[in-house]
């Protein structure tokens, strides 16, 4: 019992490095080091996104109105997503959007953790896709629309069991739980300590995390090829990501 409470002690440190710091510097290499990863996690920080309007609500964003299917290819083999835009239309609808644009085209996955307990796949910076920038950079890097030429960031987007609509920028309280959960292999959007920083980098779930429930924004499953995402390495990169249904649900805002 002592050494699963240990274990479990340690999954949740992890946490802390790897996903609250989602867009910052540390992978899995450094992640031990201490205080590098939340330093840089604050040097990175966005402006914050506002509060949704009583009318239109986020309404510069894309939403997802239903359900997308999504198909990532690594190593030749396909991982399907379902993404779930009825419960994270915020969430959904930006990462249907990036897919669509192309942006996880040849982006590589920097953090794979898998001790001392089975945790997270994480990929999505776009500064991967040059082979030049170093590791220890990956996971400050965020979508730059081309319509601003700046980083578009999104709400934290987390719907309650029970409610009618999700709750935006803040995590749930505790005892409050989600209606899309931690479960293997669930897809969920990275951030840092602030709750409304999540950009393009998201991660799969490699085990049931219900410790994370209510404090990041899980936007959809796999429903084929997690025995492909089991198999992932640091460095392995999306060959192609492709909408293969779904996309007539896809609004991309004002």
């Amino acid at each position: 019992m002592r050494q699963k409470m240990g274990r479990w002690f340690a999954l949740v440190g992890l946490v802390g490095l790897m996903l609250i710091g989602g867009c910052s510097g540390a992978n899995t290499d450094n992640a031990s080091s201490g205080t590098a990863s939340g330093d840089s996690a604050i040097a990175q920080s966005p402006v914050l996104t506002p509060a949704p309007g009583p009318a239109t609500p986020y309404a510069n964003l894309a939403r997802l109105d239903g359900e997308a299917t999504v198909e990532i290819r690594v190593k030749g083999s396909p991982i399907e997503i379902q993404v779930n835009g009825q419960d994270a239309p915020i969430t959904a609808g930006n990462f249907v959007d990036l897919v669509n644009r192309g942006v996880y085209d040849g982006l590589m996955f920097h953090r794979v953790v898998r001790e001392p307990e089975p945790f997270v796949v994480q990929g999505g910076d776009p500064q991967s896709k040059d082979a030049s920038v170093p590791l220890g950079m990956l996971g400050t890097g965020s979508f730059i629309d081309p319509a601003t030429s700046s980083p578009r960031y999104i709400p934290l987007e987390i719907k309650p069991a029970g409610a009618a609509e999700p709750v935006y920028g803040k995590t749930l309280e505790p005892g409050t739980a989600p209606v899309l959960k931690h479960t293997r292999g669930a897809v969920a959007m990275a951030r840092s300590q602030f709750p409304d920083s999540a950009s393009s980098q998201f991660y799969f779930t490699l085990a049931d995390l219900g410790f994370l429930d209510g404090q990041y924004a899980v936007f959809g499953y796999v429903t084929r090829g997690m025995d492909v995402v089991d198999e992932i390495q640091q460095g392995d990169r999306i060959e192609t990501a492709r909408v293969t249904a779904g996309l007539e649900n896809l609004k991309t805002g004002g």
